[in-house]
């Protein structure tokens, strides 16, 4: 049976070694408790005087009949009692993919890291409007990078994640989409295997594939496209990637590629891409935001600017659009916008 106590301004003692407490101080604090620290060696001494509840962290085998004791005390005194684990082990990194944003598709080992975390490095893109909640024990650290402008370089990033690791802490690392997808996770996992850092991976919902499919446009389509590819727009492609983006045919999912566009277009028309291929612009995936621009390579990039389409988004480029919108009754409004911007 599991009880939920509003602990809201009142008075919670929690009494054990305060690096294995330091989990549980911080979550009593972030429900409001007016927390009071007791080490373990002053058990006897504990003041029941206007306590709600008492927590014992840990205690260990020599401290079992000083527990009971203690359990006592609070039974005869009418205050709660609780026992609870204390944080043990020396400190590690998990490196988590928090999907596109949406609290719905943030994994249950995600959940859960965040849930046992000391401290979280988390980036704009990733689930943070839930994170206080998320993550009650944790030190909130925003290291989030903006287009041209970075709040804490890489370098210091994963200085960061060793720094809080070795002194003990859970650090968890907070990105959007799959850290391995663009992430730089491969380098913040570099970095902690070389200071000797225990590192785990939780894999996270790519918004390669699931921002398409908040639009309704699948990546993949039995007839239509049997493979797709995903390039960073990030930096502008040289004519070689164009042309071999181009000659393997299916769908090409671009992230961060609102700024490229232009480029990317022109290369891929340079490459032999034919003008008439539906392109996509998904913005803001899984926001209430969200918005799909469509239109084809000769009629994208004016589409796009008239429409303002602004980062962060995802460029779907292939059949696998015009069979999304004709899912949602969008063929007509591509026929009429690449009519339109033609004339």
């Amino acid at each position: 049976m599991q009880l939920e106590i509003d602990l809201a301004g009142q008075r919670v003692v929690i009494v054990g070694a305060a690096r294995a407490s330091r989990r549980v101080v911080a979550r009593y604090r972030a429900a409001g408790a007016d927390v009071e620290c007791v080490a373990a060696e002053s058990i006897d001494a504990v003041d029941l005087a206007a306590t709600r509840l008492v927590v014992l962290v840990g205690g260990g085998h020599d401290g079992i009949e000083a527990g009971e004791t203690l359990q006592e005390r609070c039974r005869s005194e009418g205050v709660l009692f609780s026992r609870e684990a204390g944080a043990v082990g020396p400190g590690q990194v998990t490196l988590v993919g928090g999907g596109p944003g949406a609290l719905g598709l943030l994994t249950l080992d995600a959940a859960a890291a965040l849930q046992d975390a000391d401290v979280v490095l988390y980036d704009r893109l990733a689930p943070t409007r839930d994170l206080a909640a998320l993550a009650p024990a944790a030190e909130l650290v925003d290291v989030g990078k903006l287009p041209g402008h970075h709040r804490v370089p890489q370098s210091g990033i994963n200085d960061l994640l060793v720094q809080h690791a070795l002194a003990g802490r859970h650090v968890v690392r907070l990105k959007g989409g799959d850290p391995f997808v663009f992430g730089r996770g491969s380098e913040e996992l570099a970095a902690c295997l070389a200071e000797g850092v225990p590192c785990r991976v939780v894999p996270g919902v790519s918004s390669a594939i699931s921002v398409p499919a908040a639009a309704g446009i699948p990546v993949t389509h039995r007839g239509v496209s049997h493979l797709f590819t995903v390039v960073s727009g990030h930096a502008p492609l040289t004519d070689e990637e164009h042309l071999h983006l181009a000659g393997l045919g299916g769908t090409i999912v671009v992230l961060m590629g609102v700024s490229t566009l232009p480029h990317l277009v022109a290369g891929l028309g340079r490459a032999g891409m034919r003008p008439d291929m539906p392109v996509a612009v998904v913005e803001r995936g899984y926001s209430a935001s969200q918005r799909t621009t469509a239109g084809t390579l000769a009629t994208i990039v004016t589409a796009a600017g008239a429409a303002r389409c602004q980062s962060p988004a995802v460029l779907v480029i292939g059949e696998v659009v015009r069979v999304g919108l004709e899912l949602q009754g969008g063929a007509m409004h591509l026929a009429r916008l690449t009519e339109s911007l033609a004339s």
